[in-house]
């Protein structure tokens, strides 16, 4: 398959920069995904490399070549788009053989070709239906065919389970994951979804504001974000900010807390991140953990979502989420007072 490279890529609109010199590499056969809000500059960087958006400057290298001047039919590049745009006047066989007929494909090659497809996204037998005869699942199938019939070196997904519910996306994750293992293609989908992105994606990249904030394995920027933006958008977090005491020692507006992370010199300000789900909540006269961060607090809400509860707990003024995994019926009730603790390894130093 294929290596991509983004190299220094800049793109304005006006004064407005869409890509503020951005640079990644996408490796051979991985799935990486490009996650951040809107206009972060995620989908621009997927249509710059598709051939839709003209960078001002940078490169974008296909497996070493510079393809800024190659016209969108020549980039050897299949793309899905968001509303998977198939042709509802053509049957399924239709759609999927559209790119080798475009390329001049005739008779048996193509029908080889399309009942490959077809077979590899498990929709054989369907040829001669129309789109609107499809769901939504099988929809997004055969456009994953049409685009990975002509055997492109690379495929672009732009927000590619967005229009569908929640438990045929979660399933089709699954699915895309498996289809895109089978043909071993190297793989970059834009998303605004977390869960999306921390299932399918090899490796991830956060925009904001036309930037990197932060690329890597989505464990490593979920266990270890860099900054406040990245542990914000990918999952959920707390945030203390206070005054460095010494090594391992914060001091914030909820107390003195610890962390296993090298901190700046003493009298510097810092801010730690904790994850909701690393937090333990127990009823204040519950026995403590010696070592553990500790806080005490009033349970103010109890939300019930199936696989967990969400709480919300007043410290000081200030409100504390807390997940847990359900493992029965919440015992704790909002009003009574409670006790939040979590190791120091679980306070991640980030940037504001």
């Amino acid at each position: 398959m294929s290596v991509v490279e983004v190299d220094r890529v800049e793109k304005h609109y006006g004064s407005v920069a869409a890509l503020a010199g951005v640079s990644l590499t996408f490796a051979d056969g991985e799935f990486f995904g490009l996650l951040g809000p809107s206009g972060s500059g995620k989908t621009t960087l997927l249509r710059a490399i598709a051939g839709f958006v003209e960078p001002d400057s940078g490169e974008i290298r296909l497996d070493g070549k510079d393809i800024g001047r190659t016209p969108v039919h020549r980039r050897e590049i299949g793309m899905v788009f968001q509303n998977y745009a198939l042709f509802p006047h053509m049957s399924v066989f239709e759609n999927v053989a559209f790119g080798l007929s475009v390329r001049g494909e005739k008779g048996p090659v193509v029908e080889k070709r399309v009942k490959e497809m077809l077979a590899l996204v498990r929709l054989a037998g369907f040829d001669a239906r129309r789109p609107r005869q499809l769901s939504g699942g099988q929809q997004q199938r055969i456009a994953l065919a049409r685009a990975l019939v002509t055997r492109p070196k690379l495929l672009l997904l732009d927000e590619p389970l967005g229009a569908l519910d929640k438990r045929l996306r979660q399933q089709m994750q699954i699915e895309l994951k498996q289809i895109q293992r089978e043909v071993g293609i190297t793989t970059v989908f834009v998303t605004h979804d977390q869960e999306e992105a921390l299932t399918l994606s090899d490796r991830v990249a956060i925009f904001n504001e036309g930037r990197v904030v932060q690329a890597g394995k989505p464990l490593e920027i979920y266990e270890r974000p860099a900054t406040a933006f990245a542990a914000n958008f990918l999952g959920d977090a707390n945030f203390f900010e206070g005054r460095v005491e010494g090594p391992g020692r914060i001091a914030t507006g909820v107390g003195t807390l610890t962390t296993s992370d090298a901190l700046p010199p003493a009298g510097s300000t810092a801010m730690i991140a904790v994850r909701p789900e690393k937090i333990a909540l127990t009823s204040s006269s519950s026995p403590g953990n010696a070592g553990s961060n500790r806080l005490e607090g009033r349970l103010t809400q109890a939300v019930y979502s199936g696989m967990s509860t969400t709480y919300k707990v007043d410290v000081g003024g200030r409100e504390i989420t807390v997940f847990e995994q359900n493992k029965g019926a919440p015992s704790l009730t909002p009003g009574i007072a409670v006790r939040l603790e979590w190791a120091p390894a679980h306070s991640v130093v980030v940037q504001p």
